[in-house]
């Protein structure tokens, strides 16, 4: 499924953290919700937590890092009563637009949808 919409982006802690406001619309209807990106300098990696106004729960957190203009993190969250795992993805297409993918894996990260 695809949405388009924007994304509201603050620096914050001097950028070791930054607040993101989700805006967007799809084929399931519309989405705002608001991530919480923080920076672990220790593991030079991003933890990426997100409520959507919806539901008003943080899911659990996928963890990554940028290489060359893209973001990979990973996580484990529930679908129903099963594991799966969460890969979400950052591409920056221009100065002002970026490209945001979520998908899901049941088996392990051999497939995903």
């Amino acid at each position: 499924m695809e949405y388009d919409g924007t994304s509201v982006i603050r620096k914050i802690l001097g950028g070791k953290a930054n607040l993101v406001e989700l805006n967007v619309d799809g084929p399931a209807g519309h989405i705002e919700g608001l991530s919480l990106r923080l920076y672990n300098p220790d593991s030079r990696q991003w933890s990426l937590n997100f409520a959507s106004i919806a539901g008003g729960v943080l899911t659990p957190p996928v963890y990554g890092e940028f290489k060359e203009g893209r973001g990979e993190f990973y996580g484990s969250d529930t679908l129903g009563s099963r594991a799966i795992l969460v890969r979400f993805v950052i591409t920056r297409l221009e100065s002002d637009s970026t490209r945001f993918e979520q998908s899901f894996s049941d088996d392990g990260g051999k497939t995903w949808k």
